[in-house]
């Protein structure tokens, strides 16, 4: 197989797939919207409440050390929560990781991932 046929493949699942989601959709759009509701309102509630998160989790250790070489749970204040979202994105943007940003992102999309299964956990679909 050359990387063009694989690449046609990919698509072409990825095109089932979204017909799938879209039947589905249509088919039951009440649990679609409160899926979607639920995600909105986790991602977003996630998204606010990023740098807590962050602190808490640097804050206990489980982030390691910032760019600088610190250990993130020996830093306080903002340094805390800025090295704690730059660690959770991949770190610091000038070590080439997405920083503070991404941390951000990738705490959001996981509360939104999070209130998506929550809500959508009981949904089947109709075919």
């Amino acid at each position: 197989m050359g990387f063009f046929d694989f690449v046609g493949d990919v698509v072409g699942g990825a095109i089932d797939i979204a017909g799938s989601v879209v039947d589905v959709v249509i088919e039951n759009p009440g649990k679609a919207l409160l899926v979607v509701a639920g995600a909105a309102a986790t991602g977003g509630l996630a998204f606010v409440a990023a740098p807590a998160i962050a602190t808490v989790a640097g804050g206990a250790g489980l982030l390691g050390a910032a760019s600088t070489g610190t250990t993130i749970s020996t830093l306080t204040g903002a340094a805390l929560t800025n090295a704690s979202l730059a660690a959770i994105g991949g770190g610091a943007v000038a070590a080439g990781g997405g920083g503070m940003a991404a941390g951000t992102a990738v705490i959001a999309g996981t509360g939104a991932v999070g209130g998506a299964l929550a809500t959508g956990g009981t949904i089947k679909a109709t075919s």
